[in-house]
C-alpha cells in the first residue's frame, strides 16, 4: 500500500514537475526536481534533453556534466539517454535538518558552448522518525494550593521529520486531575503545558504517575511517549519571575569555548527553599545542548563548542527558573551568530583542457566554480591571474569563470605555461586561495627549416676517390617531433649542362655530401647547386641554401713546351753571330702548365750543353742567353737541353733541347737539313756550311753592303730604276712581314722584302728593318731555298712565345720571265722564327 501511494506521489511530481519546468525556463527561474527521501537507487527522475529543449545527441556533444557546490555524487545523468538518475538514497534529515523546504542545488554545465543552468533537486520528507522525548521521565512537584487552571511547562519531544510528519500533538493518559494544552512556539515547535483540573488533596492523593504521548502528523502517525511524575507540595504561593522575557544576543562565530554568551535572572518572593531558584534548559534539543551550558546558580550561559556561522546562524534558547518550592518560569534567549572571515574562498575546478594546439585561436582551457562560505563582504571575492601571461578571464553566472586564450599561443616560444589562479575574499583581515594550472602547448608545423648558413663553399681536391665525403649542410627546425625532422636533397640545377647528379650526392638524413667520381681541376675548376632541407609535417615546409663546390689543385700535370716544338720533326737551329756581346738573347722556350698556382710556377735550367759555360738560361723566364764572349775555337753547331720544372709537390718536369748554329754574319747563306737525314749527317753537312761561311766571309761582307744600298736607292726611286723593287711585268709591292707582338718576342718588328727585277734568280737581294729602334743584334738574313718559292728565315734577338712559325702568302707570283724551266708556279712564302 505504502509503495503504491509513493509512486502516486511520484506521478503527481513528475507532472507537477513538467508544468513547472516550462515555468522555470520561460522566467529563468532554475530547473526543479522532487524526489522522496529514501527512494532507491537508480530511480528515473526526468529527461534533461526533453527539458532543455535539445537532442540527446546535442546535449552529449556539448559535453554537459552536472556539477554541485556539496560535491556529493547524488545525482547521475547517463549520456547516451540523457535521464536524470538518482545515485544514491537521500535521507532528508541528514541533509537539511530541520530546515524545510530540504533544497540540493546543483547545476548544469555545457562545454560546448559554454552554458550554465542552475537547477534543484527538492527532497521530500516521509515519515520515518518517531518522537523522542530527551528524557524518558519527567518529574514535577505542585503544591496542594494550586488552583485549578494553573499550567506547568513540560519538555517537549523531538522529532527529525519536518511539515505534516513533525510533531502534531500530545495526549496524557486519562486522570481527574490533570489534562494537556499544546501551545505553538511561534517558530513551528510546539510544546505541551499540563493543566490542573481541580484542586488536589496531598493527603489523599500525594503522588501521580502518568503518561505523556506525543504524536506526529504522518500517515500512519507515529508516536513517543515519557513517563509524568507528579509530587504534590506544601504551599508555594509564588514562582520565579524572569527580569526579561526574551533575551536577544549577538555572538562572534570565533568566541572561544567557555566564554559567557548571557546571564539571565529571575526573581522568587517566597523565602527559604520556597525562594532559592535553579536555572535549566525547557525543552532544549540535542544540538543545543551540545553548544550550551547554564550555570543552575548564576544564571550564566556558556559556550560549550565552538560556533559556525556556515552551520547555524541562529539559536533559541528557553529558560526555565524554578525555586525550590516547584514553581518555575521561563525565558527565550535568541542567539545570533556572526560572521567572521574564517573561510577561504575555494576553487572548484569543472574542467581542463591540455595540451592546447598552437595558432589556434580563442580557446576555453578551464572552466572553474569559486565558493567562499563566508557571507556579506567576506562571501565576496575577486579573480585573477598573472599579468605576463596570453590568457584572460571571463566571468560568469553563479561565480563561474572560463579561462581563454587571449591570442594564438607558439610553441617555440613556450612549451607549458604554469598559470596560478589568485581567489581573494573582501573580507577583514583579506583571505587568498592560489590554484596551479599547467597548460601544456602542442606543435603545428608552422616553422620552415631554417639552414645554419645561406651559402656554403666546400674545398676538394682533385683525382678524389669516389664517394668521397666532402663537406655537411645543416638545418634545424624550431618545430617538434615529425614537424622537426629534416630531410635533405639535391634541387635541379639552374645550369642545364651541369651534370649534377653524376657530381655529388646527399645524405637525407644528416645532409653529408659525397663527391660521386674523381673531379678533374682541369676541366671543372667549381660548380653549385643548391640543396632543400624540407620537415615531415603536414604540409611539409622548406627552405634552401646555395652550395659552391671549389676544386683543388694538385699537381699532376707536367710542363709541355710550345717552344721549340719537340714533336720529333726537323730541329729548330737558332743562329748566333760569333760577335754577340755577352747576355745576347738567342732564344726564349715557352712552356706552360696545365696546372694552376705554385703547381704551375715554372723554373728553367740548362741540364746540359755541348760546351758548357757558352750559354745560360735565365730560371724565371727562359731566356737563353750567351755566357760570354764567342770566340773562333767555339763549335760551330751547339745542342742545348734545358730543363723546365714547376714548383708542385712531388714537382714534374720536362726538357726542351735548342740547336744554336754559331755565324759570322746573317749573310751567310744556311739551309736546314732535310727532315729526312739523320742527326749526325745533319751535324756533317753544318760543318761544311761552316767551313765555307768561313771561306767566304769577306764576299759576304761586301754583297751585304752593297745590298742594302741597293735596298735604299730602290725606296727612294722604285717606280724609274731598273734596280727597283719591281718584276719585270709589273710593279711587285713589298709585303711588310708584320711580327708584332706575335709569339714572344719582346718588342714590335717590321721587315720589307724586295726582289730583283732582272736578276733571273729567285734570292732576295735585301732585307731592312723598317723600325729604327730595333736592337742592334736584330738582323736578318734573305736565302732563296727552291726555285719559284722564297722562304725568308729570320732570327731575331727578342725569342718567340707563340708558335714556333708562321707563313703570309702574297697576293701575286711570280712572271712568267722570272719562272726557269722546268719549274711550277708556286706561291711565295715567308717563315721567321
Amino acid at each position: 500500500m505504502e509503495a503504491r501511494v509513493v509512486r502516486a506521489v511520484q506521478k503527481r511530481q513528475v507532472l507537477f514537475l513538467c508544468v513547472f519546468l516550462g515555468m522555470s525556463l520561460a522566467g529563468a527561474e532554475p530547473l526543479r526536481y522532487f524526489v522522496a527521501e529514501e527512494t532507491e537507487r537508480g530511480t528515473f527522475l526526468t529527461n534533461l534533453a526533453k527539458d532543455l529543449g535539445l537532442g540527446v545527441g546535442e546535449l552529449r556533444a556539448r559535453g554537459t556534466r552536472i556539477v554541485s557546490d556539496q560535491n556529493l555524487p547524488f545525482l547521475l545523468l547517463n549520456p547516451l539517454t540523457a535521464d536524470l538518475i538518482l545515485n544514491e538514497k537521500l535521507d532528508r534529515e541528514e541533509l537539511c535538518g530541520p530546515r524545510e523546504p530540504c533544497v540540493l542545488p546543483f547545476q548544469l554545465l555545457l562545454e560546448k558552448p559554454f552554458q550554465i543552468f542552475r537547477a534543484e533537486l527538492r527532497v521530500r520528507d516521509i515519515n520515518d522518525h518517531s518522537p523522542v522525548f530527551l528524557d524518558r521521565e519527567i518529574s514535577l512537584k505542585i503544591l496542594e494550593s494550586t488552583t485549578p487552571g494553573a499550567a506547568f511547562l513540560l519538555e517537549s519531544a523531538q522529532d527529525s521529520d519536518v511539515g505534516t510528519n513533525s510533531l502534531s500533538n500530545y495526549t496524557i493518559s486519562p486522570n481527574a486531575y490533570f489534562h494537556i494544552n499544546v501551545h505553538d512556539s511561534g517558530e513551528g515547535n510546539i510544546y505541551p503545558e499540563l493543566v490542573l483540573n481541580q484542586v488536589l488533596d496531598r493527603e489523599e492523593i500525594p503522588e501521580f504517575s502518568l503518561t505523556l504521548t506525543a504524536l506526529d502528523g504522518g500517515s500512519p502517525p507515529r508516536s513517543g511517549t515519557a513517563l509524568v511524575r507528579i509530587l504534590v507540595l506544601d504551599i508555594n504561593d509564588n514562582a520565579p519571575d524572569f527580569l526579561q522575557s526574551l533575551y536577544k544576543v549577538q555572538v562572534p562565530e570565533n568566541s572561544p569555548v567557555g566564554s559567557i554568551v548571557v546571564s539571565v535572572s529571575a526573581r522568587d518572593l517566597d523565602t527559604g527553599s520556597n525562594g532559592e531558584i535553579a536555572y535549566a534548559f525547557s525543552y532544549a534539543t540535542e544540538i543545543i545542548l551540545k553548544t550550551f551550558q547554564i550555570n543552575p546558580t548564576s544564571g550564566s550561559l556558556h559556550l560549550k563548542a565552538e560556533l559556525d556561522y556556515e552551520a547555524i546562524q541562529t539559536y533559541t534558547l528557553t529558560i526555565q527558573a524554578k525555586d525550590g518550592g516547584g514553581l518555575s518560569g521561563k525565558c527565550t534567549v535568541v542567539i545570533e551568530v556572526t560572521d567572521i572571515n574564517d573561510n577561504r574562498p575555494e576553487l572548484l575546478l569543472s574542467s581542463l583542457t591540455s595540451p592546447i594546439a598552437e595558432n589556434s585561436s580563442e580557446t576555453v582551457v578551464a572552466v572553474f566554480r569559486i565558493r567562499d562560505r563566508d557571507s556579506g563582504n567576506n562571501g565576496k571575492t575577486a579573480c585573477s591571474i598573472q599579468d605576463d601571461l596570453p590568457f584572460i578571464l571571463k566571468p560568469s553566472v553563479e561565480n563561474f569563470y572560463t579561462l581563454v586564450t587571449e591570442k594564438p599561443l607558439d610553441r617555440e616560444r613556450n612549451t607549458e605555461y604554469n598559470i596560478t589562479i589568485t581567489v581573494t575574499d573582501l573580507g577583514t583581515p583579506r583571505l587568498k586561495t592560489k590554484h596551479n594550472i599547467t597548460v601544456l602547448v602542442s606543435d603545428v608545423n608552422d616553422n620552415a627549416p631554417a639552414f645554419t648558413q645561406t651559402s656554403y663553399t666546400l674545398f676538394v681536391r682533385e683525382n678524389n676517390s669516389p664517394a668521397l665525403h666532402i663537406g655537411s649542410i645543416s638545418a634545424t627546425d624550431r618545430d617538434s617531433g615529425t614537424n622537426a625532422q629534416v630531410t635533405y636533397s639535391l634541387l635541379p640545377p639552374q645550369d642545364p649542362h651541369l651534370p649534377l647528379a653524376s657530381l655529388v650526392s646527399i645524405n637525407a638524413d644528416n645532409g653529408h655530401l659525397f663527391a660521386l667520381r674523381s673531379l678533374d681541376y682541369e676541366a671543372l675548376q667549381a660548380f653549385e647547386f643548391r640543396v632543400g632541407a624540407a620537415d615531415r609535417g603536414s604540409p611539409a615546409l622548406s627552405s634552401e641554401a646555395l652550395v659552391r663546390v671549389l676544386v683543388l689543385d694538385a699537381n699532376d700535370n707536367s710542363p709541355f713546351v710550345l717552344y721549340p716544338l719537340q714533336n720529333g720533326s726537323a730541329p729548330c737551329t737558332e743562329l748566333v753571330p760569333r760577335a754577340a756581346e755577352p747576355g745576347y738573347l738567342v732564344t726564349k722556350v715557352v712552356a706552360v702548365d696545365g696546372d694552376s698556382g705554385q703547381n704551375a710556377w715554372l723554373s728553367y735550367q740548362l741540364l746540359k750543353a755541348t760546351e758548357p759555360g757558352l750559354f745560360g738560361v735565365w730560371a724565371h723566364n727562359g731566356e737563353v742567353r750567351t755566357a760570354r764572349l764567342l770566340s773562333e775555337r767555339d763549335a760551330a753547331k751547339h745542342r742545348l737541353v734545358v730543363l723546365v720544372k714547376d714548383n708542385g709537390e712531388p714537382p714534374r718536369s720536362a726538357t726542351a733541347t735548342l740547336h744554336v748554329l754559331l755565324v759570322d754574319g746573317f749573310s751567310q747563306p744556311y739551309l736546314p737539313l732535310p727532315e729526312a737525314v739523320p742527326v749526325q749527317d745533319q751535324d756533317d753537312s753544318l760543318t761544311v756550311y761552316l767551313v765555307v761561311a768561313l771561306a767566304s766571309v769577306s764576299s759576304l761582307f761586301l754583297s751585304s753592303v752593297l745590298l742594302f744600298v741597293a735596298v735604299r736607292l730602290c725606296r727612294r726611286s722604285r717606280a724609274a730604276s731598273v734596280g727597283r723593287c719591281s718584276v719585270p711585268e709589273g710593279p711587285f709591292p713589298g709585303h711588310l712581314v708584320d711580327v708584332s707582338h706575335t709569339g714572344t718576342l719582346s718588342q714590335s718588328y717590321q721587315y720589307e722584302v724586295c726582289l730583283t727585277g732582272g736578276s733571273r734568280t729567285n734570292e732576295f737581294k735585301f732585307l731592312k728593318p723598317i723600325i729604327p729602334n730595333l736592337l742592334p743584334q736584330s738582323t736578318g738574313r734573305v736565302v732563296a731555298l727552291q726555285d719559284k718559292k722564297v722562304q725568308t728565315r729570320i732570327a731575331a734577338a727578342a725569342p718567340l712565345t707563340g708558335k714556333s712559325s708562321r707563313t703570309w702568302k702574297p697576293t701575286g707570283s711570280l712572271d712568267a720571265k722570272e719562272k726557269t724551266a722546268g719549274s711550277s708556279e708556286e706561291d711565295y712564302s715567308l717563315q721567321y722564327f
